[in-house]
């Protein structure tokens, strides 16, 4: 990046590219002079003092664009290379393409990079894969990690048909598998659209940047004057002043160093925001982030940890709570999602201390949203409690209404039950909690005394979302 830098440095020199930033092009003109007072000396055709001298007015000069060209280029080379990561990314990754949708074979599956879908191809992605390329599932349903596009870390399920069937390249299959056709041509993917923006979108002065560029012009006009009536007086006091303490005196006067990081002070607002994955478009953006009173803000991943965390355990009646804990690390033994490992954590017991003879594991579908566990003549069941009951009721079993109960008080108090079946009966819930960040009350109070109003915005029930504000402080 910085050798990128140096040689734009060097390129930036083109007067066509000074031309915009008035100060520095007085001050390339100035270099341009010293060089060629250098030559004259050399050439012995005039004695405007010694080489030396002169030589070092233009070297500092020329340093002096230089390092202006600089720390503009380097505030550019970094928002290139977040657009060669994200460009990278995009070729790296693998796409299974499929010459049509339904069953197929092994060797019907054709591997190439992303880069070369094109409109109307058919991929395949399954548990773990990354999704290439933007596209409408045409086959299947799966949960799909989109946390790195929308921040939101709990998962979404997508599915074939209906308003919930498109997916953006980028983003992580964690269940299931789905068949998926690309919508959109070559360049004008979600992916793509990220890159134009970071490399730098729209260079557009913001209007402070314009008032200030021509006041620095309006400065340099008037110092340009004053230098240039310094000759007649210092002719009149025959007093010799030689052409490099001429152009030395001007630059010094001269903004000059305010006009020659005026553009990479834009551009390093824009990599500041950057580097905090906040694309901003323009300069003007930045200046614009000044003028906010409203802060409007996602819960999940945002205002909370995003993971949620198993806090209690609530038995059925009837039921022995030693038992019902048992039941639920069982459950979970083969759960690697961060709520599983919260539910072994509380429950404080090893699962390697139950001695199953051929357990089968039941992995979490977008379909049946329940997991579990097979063994001898057991059967064990979580997931969501309308899916539970529907299993429950199904197997000819009364849903208890203790456990209803506890199911609206939990979501009530902004957190999500899971209830648990053994052999298709319903023996108790688990309460998860969306743990709210910690520190996120004393933000909210500093954006609160900055005169920023927070607003959280959520997709939960109203009690949920109630719950979460009042205990956040939003």
């Amino acid at each position: 990046m910085l050798q990128a830098a140096l040689k734009q440095s060097f390129l930036k020199l083109n007067p066509k590219q000074l031309f915009r930033n008035p100060v520095m092009f007085t001050v390339e003109i100035g270099t341009a002079v010293m060089f060629f007072v250098c030559l004259w000396i050399l050439m012995g055709e005039q004695s405007q003092g010694s080489f030396m001298y002169n030589f070092i007015v233009f070297l500092v000069l020329f340093l002096t664009l230089l390092f202006a060209n600089f720390a503009e280029a380097i505030a550019e080379a970094r928002g290139k290379a977040q657009a060669d990561s994200l460009r990278k990314t995009r070729e790296e990754t693998p796409a299974r393409k499929i010459s049509a949708v339904g069953k197929f074979h092994a060797d019907d599956i054709a591997i190439i990079p992303s880069s070369q879908l094109k409109k109307g191809d058919l991929f395949l992605c399954e548990a773990g894969d990354i999704i290439p390329m933007d596209g409408e599932i045409v086959e299947g349903l799966a949960t799909i990690d989109e946390s790195a596009i929308t921040g939101e870390s709990a998962p979404v399920i997508r599915e074939a048909g209906g308003d919930k069937s498109s997916v953006t390249g980028g983003t992580k299959v964690l269940s299931d598998s789905i068949q998926v056709k690309v919508t959109t041509e070559v360049g004008e993917s979600f992916l793509d659209k990220m890159i134009a923006l970071v490399e730098g979108a729209s260079r557009q002065k913001t209007p402070n940047e314009i008032a200030l560029t021509i006041l620095l012009a309006g400065f340099t006009l008037v110092f340009i004057i004053v230098t240039i009536t310094l000759k007649p007086f210092a002719d009149y006091a025959h007093t010799p002043i030689t052409i490099a303490a001429f152009i030395s005196l001007f630059v010094c006067l001269i903004p000059t160093t305010i006009g020659g990081l005026l553009s990479a002070i834009g551009i390093a607002g824009m990599d500041r925001a950057l580097r905090a994955n906040v694309i901003t478009k323009s300069g003007k953006a930045v200046e614009t982030a000044g003028d906010i009173d409203v802060l409007l803000l996602d819960k999940t991943g945002t205002i909370t940890i995003g993971n949620r965390k198993a806090t209690h355990f609530y038995p059925a009646n009837g039921i022995d709570e030693k038992h019902f804990i048992e039941c639920v690390v069982l459950s979970s033994m083969s759960d690697e999602t961060p709520e599983g490992k919260s539910i072994l954590e509380l429950a404080k017991i090893n699962p390697v201390n139950f001695k199953l003879e051929s357990p089968r594991f039941i992995k979490f579908t977008a379909e049946t949203r329940t997991s579990g566990i097979d063994f001898e003549n057991t059967r064990i069941r979580k997931g969501a409690s309308d899916a539970i009951k529907n299993l429950s009721e199904k197997a000819g079993y009364i849903y208890p209404p203790e456990t209803a109960e506890s199911v609206n008080r939990i979501s009530s108090n902004g957190g999500t039950p899971l209830v648990v079946a053994e052999n298709e009966k319903v023996i108790g819930v688990i309460e998860l909690q969306d743990i709210i960040k910690p520190g996120i009350q004393e933000r909210f109070e500093r954006l609160r005394k900055m005169g920023i109003k927070t607003v959280m915005v959520t997709g939960d029930n109203p009690l949920t979302a109630k719950f979460i504000a009042e205990k956040s402080r939003c």
